[in-house]
């Protein structure tokens, strides 16, 4: 659920995280998800073919008047709600600019969107399945099912994304400078998520959980030798 503090503004939880006041409610979960998958479908795929911006914003208000007519059971919706839902977003998926409002990735059209291009990992992750790696390795990554390839921040954050469509994801880990150095543009989409046009395959390598686990044992030896 989302609520309101009148000192700390909005969260999802019982209570207030910081001062612990119950707070003023605004949606329940089925409200936020539902919310969500409709503020999903009109900016990350053009539904209801609201007018947007070559960088995705759309219109709040347009947003609210379009839901409110075709769904009578959100009549409660008001631009505070999308405020609350794009603030509390635990993966940053929205972005609020003025009064419009975009996905920040999760495209499946085209558009010109902007990300911040500075201070980007030297490595990000991306997952696949067992029989998909194989043909990936050799031709690299192109975009899907969306306008972008989606990559992740760190290897477990790439295994959390590619859960979704297999139980034992393969991992590849991106070069970043060296798709840089041949002009490939990396964007920061939210706290996890990077994207970009493509990748590649001479710049991807399969890693495994275990490779993570003896960087950190290597790490420990050498503090222990100070």
């Amino acid at each position: 659920m989302i609520r309101d503090c009148e000192t700390h503004g909005y969260f999802r939880a019982e209570r207030c995280p910081i001062c612990g006041e119950e707070g003023k409610f605004l949606m329940s979960p089925y409200e936020v998800e539902r919310l969500g998958r409709t503020l999903a479908g009109v900016l990350r795929h053009g539904k209801f073919e609201l007018e947007m911006d070559e960088q995705g914003f759309v219109n709040i208000r347009d947003i609210i008047s379009e839901v409110r007519d075709r769904n009578p059971r959100m009549k409660w919706l008001r631009p505070h709600h999308i405020e609350a839902l794009v603030e509390t977003d635990p993966k940053g998926r929205y972005q609020i600019s003025g009064a419009d409002v975009r996905a920040t990735y999760g495209h499946t059209i085209e558009l010109e969107l902007n990300h911040p291009t500075d201070n980007i990992p030297y490595t990000l992750y991306y997952p696949t399945t067992e029989e998909e790696s194989d043909i990936v390795l050799e031709t690299g990554l192109v975009p899907s099912d969306r306008a972008m390839v989606h990559l992740s921040r760190t290897y477990f954050d790439a295994v959390r994304a590619g859960s979704v469509r297999t139980d034992d994801p393969v991992i590849l880990e991106i070069d970043v400078l060296g798709c840089e150095e041949v002009g490939i543009i990396i964007g920061r989409a939210a706290k996890t998520v990077f994207l970009c046009k493509s990748v590649p395959p001479e710049f991807l390598t399969i890693v495994t959980e275990d490779e993570f686990y003896e960087d950190d044992d290597l790490e420990d030896d050498e503090g222990g030798e100070e």
